[in-house]
């Protein structure tokens, strides 16, 4: 089954891989990712991405969700079926 995930990450270095680290150690496998800077105060060096994931895997998604959001980095993240 496929998923969305909308994150919202610190801009630290290592973040992104952190990311991607948990969910195929999880189970799941991204088809894709894309994502980019958000500002709440229209900065361009706003300090927080926003990063949008489709994963795919078998198993339930909440248990990927917890452990993204203990990351340090992780700010938000949602997850919904994909239609």
């Amino acid at each position: 089954m496929r998923y969305q995930l909308d994150l919202t990450l610190r801009r630290a270095e290592g973040a992104i891989g952190r990311v991607l680290g948990t969910t195929e150690r999880r189970g799941f496998q991204p088809v894709s990712v894309d994502g980019g800077i958000q500002s709440e105060s229209g900065r361009p060096d706003a300090d927080r991405w926003h990063l949008r994931m489709t994963v795919e895997g078998e198993r339930e998604p909440a248990s990927l969700q917890q452990q993204l959001a203990k990351l340090y980095d992780c700010l938000d993240v949602q997850v919904s079926p994909c239609p």
